[in-house]
C-alpha cells in the first residue's frame, strides 16, 4: 500500500534502523519507544489486520515469533521480554499493517 508507513519503510523511502531482514518479515527499531527495547517486527505483505491472514500469513507470524527467540541476545532481549499485536481501533493499532512489537532491556509493567 502506497501511503503505509511500513511499506514505504521496506521500500527504503522513510529511514529506519533495520536490525533484520529477509524476504518474508524485517525488525526495526521504534521511533516512539514504550520500553528501553521497542522493536518492530514487520510482514513484507502488506496485511492490515489479522482476521485477513491466510494460511501461509499465520505461519509467518509464527516464523516471526521463532526467529525473535533465536535472536533475543542479539536483540539485547537477554532476560525476557514481551510480544505485543494491536489489532483494530480497540486494540490501538495505529498503522494499518499488522506489526508485532518486542519489548524488553527492563521490567516491564505487569500489563
Amino acid at each position: 500500500m502506497e501511503d503505509c508507513i511500513f511499506c514505504r519503510i521496506r521500500k527504503g523511502e522513510i529511514p529506519s534502523e533495520i536490525l533484520y531482514k529477509d524476504d518474508d518479515f524485517m525488525i526495526i527499531k521504534d521511533i516512539n519507544p514504550q520500553a528501553k527495547i521497542h522493536l518492530l517486527a514487520i510482514p513484507t505483505k502488506h496485511v492490515p489486520y489479522i482476521d485477513m491472514l491466510d494460511d501461509a500469513g499465520a505461519s509467518l507470524l509464527g516464523k516471526i515469533m521463532h526467529k525473535v527467540s533465536k535472536m533475543q541476545k542479539q536483540l539485547g532481549l537477554t532476560n525476557g521480554y514481551r510480544l505485543i499485536i494491536n489489532q483494530g481501533e480497540d486494540g490501538r493499532q495505529a498503522v494499518k499493517h499488522i506489526h508485532i512489537h518486542i519489548l524488553g532491556g527492563e521490567r516491564l509493567s505487569e500489563f
